[in-house]
């Protein structure tokens, strides 16, 4: 049933009929308000749940408070009305509530409806306003996990990297330029819905904070932007390079080693060797051994970067 109506909608649909219901068996004025007020209040997250939610709280007070000084001074008049919501609707901007302006407004209205405050209206509209706010409250103390999903994004993900890697081995061992390229727009794009996942995963943790795959597509998001520099570097390369050769076979190793674990320092140790003997080489005759060698060392410093990253990565933390 979640997969074909939406487990928000069937929690909206819920909360509605929940706030209205207690809001009638309490005989409350406008009880119908109790829903509307809970249909505004739940959201895609728990904090953004909860921060609308002490929006309208705040802004219910403050019209509340507004609305009983302005009718009972001067009257329950429409130009009473058109200037008090000209002063608050400013006045919850200020105090940074304004998503409570609408369910705000509802209780002023009724007021103006009524046309008289007392202790016991007042009381009505508070009441109101705390069920639905409650019943919204209540509807979100589930949300679906998306671990899932972001894992299977992250495993995604990796094979396109490994896929960018495995290509540009290939192309330094014998200029093979068949490959479109397509994995770095798809390994972008599946970033960005693994950054987009995450943040809402942090979102729907009140009391602990698990935000392991946001740092993780972050890294990713700074490795892939390396990914693309090399690119340019790689295409002009020889592929008949001494050198070249033995850079496509790091590179295929590292197409093997995609993975979220973090073994980068045992490659830096690896890459640190190639660099160094690249170094002990004979110094270049030509300028076209010189702009050679000076694109290795820029593909090696590159290289080195996008391990560093990796190095800094903390890998995913073993549960009890």
């Amino acid at each position: 049933m979640f997969n074909i109506i939406g487990y928000r909608t069937l929690k909206t649909a819920i909360g509605a009929a929940l706030a209205i219901f207690i809001a009638e068996q309490l005989q409350l004025d406008f009880y119908v308000s109790a829903g509307i007020t809970a249909i505004l209040c739940i959201s895609v997250t728990r904090k953004d749940s909860l921060m609308a939610s002490w929006q309208r709280i705040i802004a219910c007070v403050i019209g509340l408070a507004l609305a009983t000084v302005m009718f009972e001074l001067f009257g329950y008049h429409a130009i009473v009305l058109c200037v008090l919501l000209l002063l608050f609707i400013p006045i919850v901007v200020y105090f940074n509530a304004k998503k409570g302006i609408v369910t705000s407004t509802v209780f002023m209205l009724h007021l103006y409806t009524l046309g008289q405050v007392t202790l016991g209206i007042l009381l009505n509209e508070i009441l109101l306003l705390l069920i639905g706010v409650g019943a919204a409250l209540l509807m979100n103390t589930y949300m679906p996990s998306n671990e899932k999903q972001m894992r299977n994004t992250q495993e995604e993900l990796e094979q396109c990297f490994e896929k960018i890697w495995y290509e540009y081995a290939r192309y330094l061992r014998g200029n093979i330029t068949n490959w479109s390229g397509e994995e770095l727009i798809t390994a972008s794009k599946k970033i960005d819905d693994g950054l987009a996942n995450a943040l809402r995963a942090s979102d729907n943790q009140l009391f602990r904070h698990d935000d392991y795959f946001y740092h993780y597509f972050k890294m990713r998001e700074k490795q892939l932007e390396i990914l693309k520099r090399m690119l340019p570097l790689i295409s002009t390369l020889d592929h008949t390079v001494v050198q070249s050769q033995k850079i496509a076979e790091f590179m295929e190793e590292l197409s093997n080693a995609i993975h979220p674990g973090n073994t980068a320092i045992l490659y830096l140790k690896q890459l640190h060797e190639l660099t160094e003997a690249l170094r002990e080489m004979e110094l270049p005759r030509s300028r076209k051994e010189f702009e050679v060698r000076s694109a290795l060392f820029h593909l090696l410093y590159e290289m080195k970067i996008y391990l560093t990253i990796k190095k800094k990565f903390k890998p995913y933390p073993k549960r009890n």
